[in-house]
């Protein structure tokens, strides 16, 4: 019998379950599939060649009989094992979908690439022979000279080939290559559980490859249209695509999100069908409501792809340097800062072009400042690289498990973010600057002077003699003092220095306009929280320590700006131009606006609260004095 997949051999089934990182990478979804197989096409560029790397990605329909040695793993399907609920449930899915005629597929195929090499050598453990370590080892990389880095690095974890077997609802893979002599071949993986097939057990892991004396080598490439591979370069073709995986949409989504930089920079072009995104269409795609539903500025709080672009294309570079524990590395920063945006996140870009991630800088996550960050060099790159987790989605540290790489990337990763950090702040400084420097020697003066002369005032003097029987002054102070006109103990004009904080407003008339005063309540500023999220403003107001104003159901509040000289200005602010809409918090009821008022806020045992959503107009730095008509 001529099987066209391989299997190694068992003494004994020890492992019933699927491999755990086809989950991880099948959790990824279509992203994680299409930023791979770009990822490693980027990574094979031909170094002489000038010309930008195409990929072509396709989907369609093929009849399962086209599949070469489909009936094979049909056969090993058939007679897997449940040992788990989980188990069982992946082979029934799979068990239903080998019975249907037609089956979908995708298709990553790549050029200007180098391919794979050292096909014809078949298996084989010469680093130089990239076909044995592709077709078939797992776990395993094409390592560089530096062994040492090599050792540590993250960027690269031998596990990203099974990305290609997750999008399979069987599992399976197929590559077609095409080297530099113009040898064309045909290999393939499929992933099940280790299983009992004709009274023999067998690995999980099968090759699709031919076999001469215990030593595989790859099929001559003579198999139907869509697995032909007649360019130099790289073709994977994955059939029985899973259903979730289909979407166009998500596919072009996803090739601008993570590679727009290279495609701007004219290092890559792709197609997906009959769409052709390069660094002419880009901006046209990324404009499109049909792929990007936050397309507003004030409205970006998941997709910062439209803010990125914007950043990268409109903004010059700023160099900056970040170290690790003993070694500096450049970066260029593009740096956009805009009121208008709501969540601030860095692009970490490598040097090819794909970002690895959307990272938030501690502390600064809602400022209003979008970046992007791109290494200067190789050097920097390939430090990027150890960093990246292994869906290349995440600066990480964990994946390292040399203790002192890992302390060394720990350290990067906590500067790079301190460093932005720095930035957004002296960049928040100098858009808000502040309304300069105020003499306070006469104010001190006066109030100082006055507090002596209000405590003279109130104080009893007491005469008290020493034992040589010399007269010493003292003030002795009682536990109440006046605030009023009035001197009778008792009054309500009285309070206790001690809870002088119940006293949380005080009576004040502002004029109105038309001649027309009126006397609002002021309130304290302690009383007073005010938090803005994005375009919210949420206003809460607590008096409930005074017993006279938790009788009140109801309140007006106008707002009063305060200047740099603490002036309060009654005519400077529009509500109506500043909010969109003004909530009560408490009923849900939305509020309306009167005679420069809020009106009607509902308070409950001296609390009230309001929920506002901003306009664009919305000045977050100004200060306000809030004045309640009760």
């Amino acid at each position: 019998m001529n099987n066209m997949w391989k299997f190694s051999e068992i003494p004994h089934i020890e492992e019933v379950s699927f491999n755990k990182v086809l989950e991880k990478f099948y959790d990824f979804g279509v992203y994680g599939l299409v930023r791979e197989n770009i990822q490693n096409s980027l990574d094979a560029k031909l170094s002489n060649s000038q010309d930008p790397i195409i990929v072509r990605i396709e989907t369609g329909s093929i009849n399962k009989k086209y599949i070469p040695g489909i009936n094979e793993i049909i056969s090993r399907i058939n007679v897997l094992n449940a040992r788990n609920r989980y188990t069982k449930e992946t082979i029934d899915h799979m068990k239903k979908m080998t019975k249907v005629d037609e089956c979908e597929y995708i298709v990553f195929e790549d050029s200007n690439t180098i391919g794979l090499k050292g096909a014809l050598s078949g298996q084989s453990e010469s680093k130089d022979n990239s076909w044995s370590a592709y077709a078939y080892t797992k776990g395993v990389h094409i390592e560089g000279a530096n062994e040492s880095f090599e050792k540590c690095r993250g960027g690269s974890h031998g596990i990203g080939k099974i990305a290609s077997n997750a999008a399979s609802d069987l599992y399976m893979m197929y590559f077609a290559n095409c080297d530099e002599e113009g040898n064309k071949h045909l290999g393939g993986t499929v992933q099940l559980i280790e299983h009992n097939f004709h009274e023999k057990c067998y690995r999980a892991t099968g090759y699709f490859t031919d076999q001469k004396e215990d030593k595989f080598y790859p099929y001559q490439n003579r198999f139907h249209d869509i697995f032909k591979k007649d360019s130099r370069g790289l073709k994977i073709i994955i059939p029985f695509l899973r259903e979730q995986f289909h979407s166009e949409e998500e596919i072009v989504k996803c090739v601008c999100d993570s590679f727009f930089v290279a495609i701007i920079e004219k290092k890559l072009v792709i197609s997906v069908n009959k769409i052709t995104i390069n660094d002419k269409s880009i901006i046209k795609y990324i404009s499109d409501e049909k792929y990007y539903k936050e397309r507003n500025i004030k409205d970006i709080k998941n997709e910062f792809t439209t803010l990125y672009l914007n950043t990268y294309l409109k903004f010059k570079p700023q160099k900056i340097v970040i170290s690790d524990k003993k070694t500096k590395y450049n970066f260029k920063l593009y740096f956009n800062y805009d009121e208008r945006i709501q969540k601030g996140r860095v692009g970490i870009i490598r040097t090819i072009g794909m970002k690895i991630e959307d990272k938030k800088i501690k502390g600064y996550a809602n400022k209003p400042f979008n970046a992007v960050l791109i290494p200067y060099s190789s050097k920097e790159d390939d430090f990027l690289k150890m960093l990246e987790n292994e869906s290349h989605t995440e600066l990480s540290f964990t994946h390292i498990k040399n203790k002192e790489y890992q302390s060394n990337a720990k350290r990067f990763i906590n500067n790079l973010s301190k460093k932005i950090g720095e930035i957004v702040e002296e960049t928040i400084r100098k858009n808000n600057p502040t309304d300069g420097i105020m003499d306070t020697t006469d104010i001190l003066y006066n109030t100082v002077n006055n507090f002596k002369k209000e405590l003279k005032e109130t104080a009893t003097i007491v005469k008290l003699k020493n034992e040589n029987g010399k007269e010493k002054k003292i003030v002795k102070v009682e536990d109440k003092v006046s605030i009023g006109s009035k001197h009778i103990k008792g009054s309500k004009h009285y309070i206790n220095i001690r809870s002088r904080k119940s006293r949380n407003y005080r009576k004040v008339k502002k004029d109105v306009g038309n001649g027309n005063k009126k006397v609002f309540l002021k309130v304290d500023p302690s009383s007073v929280m005010r938090v803005i999220s994005n375009n919210l403003e949420y206003i809460r107001v607590d008096l409930s320590s005074n017993n006279e104003m938790k009788k009140i159901k109801s309140c007006d509040v106008s707002l009063a700006v305060v200047d740099g000289m603490g002036v309060e200005h009654m005519d400077e602010f529009n509500i109506n131009d500043s909010y969109h809409k003004i909530i009560d918090a408490k009923t849900g009821k939305r509020l309306k606006v009167k005679d420069k008022s809020i009106i009607g806020i509902s308070m409950k045992n001296g609390v009230f609260e309001i929920k506002s959503e901003l306009n664009d107009k919305y000045n977050k730095t100004l200060k306000f004095v809030y004045l309640l008509e009760a």
